[in-house]
């Protein structure tokens, strides 16, 4: 597949290339700054995701797009602007859009009603403003006229580690061990996301975490 990667550089996006181009993909890595690959399958441009123009030749001759942009914490209320560009450009060039969302936008687990981005258990006040980006960013979507899109939320705690190849998957409310924690490494969300991209399921919004299976590894681990 030809798979376009925006924001290529990040913690998720740089994940996304690296999964991409392992699975033999050809990938177009943009970001606004476009250092050099080494792997022969990976082109590297210069975008703006912001920019109508520079995306319209991103996404031409692309299978699917993978928006992993995140904004820095100065301006995150951009995301749901970026987001309604990417999907507009998208719409043009007939492409449809994986979102590499955030987990805010997803129902606790113990409250039906109550979003993540609203529980102090998961979302300390100081980065509240993140997770609500990525509510507003589905909401975007939600609301937007191409509908070609899935979004895909981490669990609690996204961060690197190292790649298992399995994870659990959820659609829309926040997955938790039995211990309480709810988190995956980086490589394995970039895991799941390039499994629906082969794959895809009916689920417009999901969620993965670890695998329970890692889970008891770790917390065995942790006690020996």
């Amino acid at each position: 597949m030809n798979i376009t990667i925006l924001g290529s550089t990040g913690m998720v996006g740089s994940r996304l290339v690296l999964e991409s181009a392992r699975r033999g993909h050809h990938v177009l890595a943009g970001s606004r700054q476009a250092p050099a690959h080494q792997d022969p399958t990976v082109t590297v441009v210069g975008v703006d995701a912001g920019s109508s123009g520079q995306l319209a030749v991103a996404l031409n001759g692309s299978d699917i797009v993978l928006l992993a942009v995140r904004p820095d914490h100065r301006n995150e209320q951009s995301t749901a602007s970026l987001t309604g560009t990417v999907l507009e450009a998208a719409a043009v060039e007939g492409v449809p859009v994986l979102v590499a969302g955030g987990a805010g936008p997803l129902y606790s687990v113990d409250e039906s009603l109550r979003l993540v981005v609203d529980d102090p258990r998961y979302v300390d006040p100081s980065w509240r403003d993140v997770a609500l980006a990525s509510l507003t960013q589905l909401e975007t979507c939600l609301r937007h006229e191409n509908q070609r899109w899935t979004y895909a939320s981490p669990p609690a705690v996204l961060e690197p580690g190292r790649r298992t190849g399995a994870y659990r998957r959820g659609t829309t409310t926040l997955l938790i061990a039995p211990g309480g924690s709810s988190r995956i490494p980086v490589e394995d969300f970039a895991v799941a996301i390039l499994d629906e991209v082969e794959s895809p399921g009916n689920d417009r919004h999901f969620t993965v975490a670890e695998s329970l299976e890692h889970v008891a590894r770790s917390t065995h681990a942790d006690h020996r």
